[in-house]
């Protein structure tokens, strides 16, 4: 019962998110197993949704679509699901994703605990759901959309690249924003060194590896085109930087200035 399920009406709109780039490539290969599946399919008459009781606006996906849309997938009694799955419904009170959220559920899925997540639509969603059928309930923030399909898109995407073989160089992982605990890396820079009369910052072109490091350790300290403050970094003028690099520049990862 491992992998990543996501269970909603428009399923096309999370698959376009997930299948490409490294997330896309990873799915292929089978590093990580990704299903979709259209709530429609379970629904008598193909109508998930029904007014809720008690009155008010908007409709409300019912507990019995989504319960037997689990029981087909899984093969078990739709209660059992979340003693072997984490099972996520989307909605505007659940569970903030940040990072440390996000490593949590990709290190489950590393040791086998599936993934399930059940996209809220129209008014919401029957509170049996998030009460009988989830473990738990996840929100991207104090906003509403018009479903959950993009936030278990954002989550699906954040937690595949965690896995083991997803990215290319896992060292990618390192030092990236939130591989600490609220801390963000620092800004990033590439050719040309120049632009419009804009340098990059001296340090980056200078090739000593140790204040490369150092000031990339430093964290979010640059406020980047705000009156051209740089946080007291010094940036190289065009005159002293090389515009167009030649052919036999030895290429090396740890400058901001690479030949090709």
């Amino acid at each position: 019962m491992s992998g990543i399920d996501v269970f909603c009406v428009f399923p096309e709109a999370v698959e376009s998110t997930l299948r490409v780039g490294v997330v896309g490539r990873a799915i292929e290969r089978g590093s990580v197993a990704l299903r979709t599946f259209d709530l429609r399919e379970y629904a008598p008459k193909g109508r998930i949704d029904d007014m809720p009781f008690g009155g008010g606006a908007g409709m409300i996906v019912r507990v019995d679509v989504v319960a037997r849309a689990f029981e087909e997938a899984y093969g078990v009694p739709a209660r059992k699901v979340r003693e072997e799955r984490r099972v996520l419904v989307t909605e505007p009170g659940g569970r903030k994703v940040e990072q440390r959220y996000v490593r949590e559920i990709a290190e489950g899925l590393s040791v086998g605990r599936g993934l399930s997540i059940v996209c809220g639509r129209y008014g919401g969603m029957d509170g049996r759901v998030r009460g009988v059928l989830a473990t738990e309930a996840v929100s991207l923030g104090d906003f509403v959309l018009s479903g959950g399909e993009i936030v278990a898109a954002a989550l699906s995407d954040a937690v595949i690249r965690l896995l083991d073989g997803v990215l290319g160089n896992s060292e990618s992982l390192i030092g990236e924003s939130f591989s600490r605990e609220n801390v963000l890396g620092p800004p990033q820079y590439t050719r040309p060194a120049v632009w419009d009369g804009e340098g990059v910052p001296a340090v980056l072109l200078s090739g000593n590896h140790a204040e490369i490091r150092a000031w990339r350790e430093r964290g979010p300290h640059q406020d980047q085109g705000q009156g051209g403050d740089a946080g007291g970094d010094e940036f190289s003028p065009a005159s002293q930087v090389p515009d167009t690099p030649t052919r036999g520049d030895k290429l090396d990862h740890e400058r901001g200035y690479q030949a090709e």
